[in-house]
């Protein structure tokens, strides 16, 4: 019996810190745009995989560099 009396406290504290966490995460914009995700993996950007998957061309040395200077 004695451990509810420190339960029902804290769980009291936590509760009311996700209805906080909640509030903020309402007001932030969090859940406005529930259907977005959702239809974003339906469209096509292989296009932009491949194009970021390549690689990149080695910069060739020009004739100038390779001379000692002077």
């Amino acid at each position: 019996m004695n451990v509810i009396y420190s339960l029902i406290p804290g769980m009291t504290f936590f509760g009311l810190v996700f209805v906080a966490i909640l509030i903020w995460a309402v007001k932030k914009g969090q859940y406005e745009d529930m259907e977005g995700n959702a239809s974003r993996i339906l469209l096509d950007d292989d296009e932009d995989a491949m194009l970021h998957s390549q690689p990149k061309k080695k910069a060739q040395p020009s004739d100038d560099s390779a001379a000692p200077k002077q």
